[in-house]
């Protein structure tokens, strides 16, 4: 018989270096599971990408056991990645963040495509600038 699902959590935890301080711990805390056991867990299966943010689900069960999925990075943590700087524009429309080609973006769009809602490449590529729009980020080409 399949175990009852009792919540979803989901969480943004840098890969291999995940802890049991907050947002971890509490949000694992109040569903009653082992954090460390977690923690470990998602390091373990992680570490290969450290440095890097990973959207995490966290399927809890009402036995108090666990699975978990990790998805790609957020398509900002993608694009900050290939304009090497550390966050977008402050004042977006305003003040440039940097510039990303097409062929950035459709290399985004395409790591990406799994976690978003089409399977066409040239459509999740109009996501990603959007994104990077957003960011002050200019899209060229």
């Amino acid at each position: 018989m399949a175990k009852k699902i009792k919540t979803l959590i989901k969480l943004n935890i840098p890969a291999g270096t995940a802890t049991p301080a907050p947002p971890v711990g509490p949000a694992l805390g109040q569903h009653g599971l082992p954090i460390m056991e977690f923690v470990k867990a998602f390091n373990d299966r992680t570490a290969d990408k450290k440095g890097t943010i990973l959207p995490v689900v966290i399927t809890v069960y009402e036995d108090r056991t666990f699975s978990f999925i990790t998805k790609q990075p957020p398509i900002a943590e993608m694009i900050k990645k290939a304009i090497g700087k550390e966050k977008g524009s402050g004042k977006p429309g305003k003040e440039p963040a940097g510039i990303l080609s097409m062929e950035q973006a459709k290399k985004i769009a395409q790591d990406k495509l799994e976690d978003l809602n089409t399977d066409n490449v040239d459509q999740a590529a109009k996501i990603v600038a959007g994104v990077a729009r957003s960011m002050g980020v200019e899209v060229k080409g």
